[in-house]
């Protein structure tokens, strides 16, 4: 037993709304009629794919494929008679990645139109020929993987018949909508009437029958009465051009407002229309108000014969987004002074000790808490995965994840990066990572495709709305992008140079490695030129013991510990963790006017020690 359409199980439950126009859209930005329309799948798919993004943005249900003429008949008039399968596949391609860009549940649906040459009996195309055009489009299409056959603007009867034939050869279960085009007479070209058209074309096997092109919305709604005395339970299509066009300096132009196909929409819905959209001259601006009067649920209405109308001077692009707010991170750190608290994913599975620390942290008012990124090379807990968790059970606290580029390829960058966007998580710290050679797998290699300065980069375009390679996805992410500085590095001048990248990339926070004396950090300010230009918190990492403090000088890097200190701790013996978390309160309070934050280091899972250095 086949299982059902989702197109046909969705239009039973209510009417769907699909998109309007592409060739006025293309027309109106640069796209000159004497070209081929649906070549551009294949040449500028980002120009296809952003109209359908408008039409979905703006309450679209079904997209139609920009191939309404990829048949080899009426492609051989640009020499391209040969790639109609390949662009009929790319169209469908194209529409679903804008769905997907989108996030929405749209159907897509195949777009094939007439010849453009005439069969016979009335022109010099056999009707063996035409199917074999027709098929060949319905198998490109088929295989870009739509959701159902759209059949329009058709005037001769024996024609769509022969496309639904081509069609139902190589796929009996995909839905067809079959619509043909009616003058003013209620007529087809060929003196077909709408009562006949719907017998045949139900005969024939569509799935839903309609009325589309050719004329407004008035003259389509009473030929779509007419169909519907014939039509039985036939679901019913109707999507009219914006008026009859009017040719002005130099081109035509369609009359019919949004306001006007708002209320069309509502009465072709009383009407009994179950799928419901616009031909030529209509834009996303047509759709979202036929959208808004749809989503009202108000009574039809007669539409008004003195309706208001304007001359279109081309067809208007989706609004552009608001302006994103600056992320709550940066709001913070410009506010207050801002205390974020690290925590080491766990090296196995059990969770329990580091979501205590987290909990302590929330519970004592601390502001972040940073979850590291298999520090050292050594294999952890997935930090996203963990930092997923803290952001559910402590909301109010902000979690700062760090992100490095040693184990990810620039896909896989890309992608994670999307994924923590959708699981709530706003603030990425950008690091290039410890090699793998530090850890526990030295012969393990490492991919690094970019690094931190690379990675800014990549995050800031996510904001911006596009990946790397400047695709769109959608719309803007809104990552806080933070940056690491070492104020302790041996060669201070080439790291001021790296940090000055990353601030030319577009980070907008930084952290600093461990600092243990006011000196080092006044010397890097002083080399830098200042305080950077972008909120900053200062790295603290309390020192439990002489060995501890021997330990991070000698082998771990980007760490400097002072002789002085090293020696302090040597001499506290064992009160080394008492002395450790006295120097790292002392500093803290020498750096509270030169810092918008302390960052704190907790070793040893001793989360403890740090709410006893925020002690006064």
């Amino acid at each position: 037993m086949s299982t059902p359409s989702p197109f046909l199980a969705r239009l039973a439950h209510g009417p769907i709304l699909a998109d309007g126009a592409m060739g006025t859209l293309l027309f109106s930005r640069g796209i000159g009629y004497d070209r081929s329309f649906d070549e551009l799948n294949l040449s500028q798919p980002g120009l296809i794919e952003g109209i359908h993004r408008e039409y979905l943005s703006a309450g679209a249900e079904l997209i139609e494929t920009n191939t309404f003429g990829a048949n080899s008949i009426r492609l051989a008039g640009h020499a391209l008679s040969g790639k109609a399968r390949v662009i009929a596949r790319q169209g469908v391609k194209v529409a679903r990645n804008a769905r997907e860009i989108v996030g929405t549940t749209a159907f897509v649906a195949g777009a094939m139109g007439p010849l453009g040459s005439h069969i016979e009996p009335f022109g010099s195309v056999a009707v063996a020929e035409a199917e074999v055009a027709f098929r060949e489009q319905a198998e490109g299409l088929l295989e870009g993987g739509l959701d159902v056959f759209l059949l329009e603007t058709f005037q001769d009867l024996s024609e769509i018949l022969a496309a639904m034939r081509a069609i139902r050869s190589v796929s009996a279960e995909v839905p067809i909508v079959a619509q043909m085009t009616f003058g003013l007479d209620g007529k087809t070209r060929y003196g077909h009437t709408p009562q006949l058209i719907a017998k045949a074309l139900i005969g024939a096997g569509a799935s839903v029958i309609g009325v589309n092109c050719g004329v407004g919305p008035q003259p389509s709604l009473e030929v779509l009465e007419e169909m519907a005395a014939a039509a039985g339970s036939t679901p019913l299509s109707i999507m009219p051009n914006a008026g009859l066009p009017q040719f002005v300096d130099g081109r035509y132009v369609y009359l019919s407002s949004p306001e006007y196909f708002a209320d069309f929409a509502a009465r072709a819905v009383a009407l009994g229309a179950r799928l419901v959209g616009g031909c030529c001259g209509t834009t996303p601006a047509h759709i979202r108000a036929m959208r808004e009067r749809l989503s009202s649920h108000l009574p039809a209405e007669l539409l008004p014969s003195g309706a208001e109308v304007h001359v279109l001077d081309k067809a208007p692009a989706d609004e552009p987004p608001a302006a994103a707010e600056e992320p709550t991170l940066l709001q913070k750190l410009r506010s207050k002074f801002t205390v974020s608290v690290e925590i080491d994913p766990p090296r196995g599975i059990n969770t329990q000790k580091v979501l205590a620390g987290a909990r302590m942290m929330a519970e004592r008012g601390v502001d972040c808490i940073n979850i590291a990124d298999s520090p050292m090379a050594r294999i952890r807990m997935s930090a996203m995965s963990l930092a997923f968790q803290i952001h559910g059970l402590h909301p109010q606290v902000e979690v700062i994840l760090h992100y490095t580029t040693r184990d990810r390829n620039l896909m896989g960058l890309q992608s994670d990066l999307l994924g923590a966007h959708a699981l709530g998580l706003r603030n990425i710290l950008c690091l290039t990572g410890d090699p793998p050679a530090l850890g526990d797998y030295p012969n393990m290699t490492a991919v690094y495709d970019t690094n931190s300065v690379g990675l800014i980069g990549i995050v800031g375009k996510m904001n911006r709305g596009t990946d790397d390679s400047g695709t769109s996805i959608g719309a803007p992410t809104a990552f806080s992008i933070g940056c690491a500085v070492n104020p302790t590095a041996e060669n201070l001048d080439h790291e001021i140079d790296h940090f000055r990248n990353k601030l030319a990339a577009g980070a907008q926070f930084v952290m600093t490695q461990p600092v243990y004396e006011l000196s080092c950090w006044e010397n890097f300010l002083h080399k830098l030129g200042g305080m950077p230009p972008i909120p900053l918190l200062i790295g603290i990492l309390p020192l439990q013991s002489f060995r501890h403090a021997e330990f991070l000088h000698n082998e771990v890097p980007g760490i400097h510990v002072p002789d002085w200190i090293r020696t302090r701790m040597h001499d506290a013996g064992n009160e080394g963790q008492k002395v450790g978390v006295e120097l790292a309160r002392d500093l803290l309070a020498q750096c509270r006017d030169m810092a918008n934050g302390v960052y704190l280091m907790p070793s040893f899972g001793r989360y403890e020690n740090c709410l006893e250095v925020l002690e006064k």
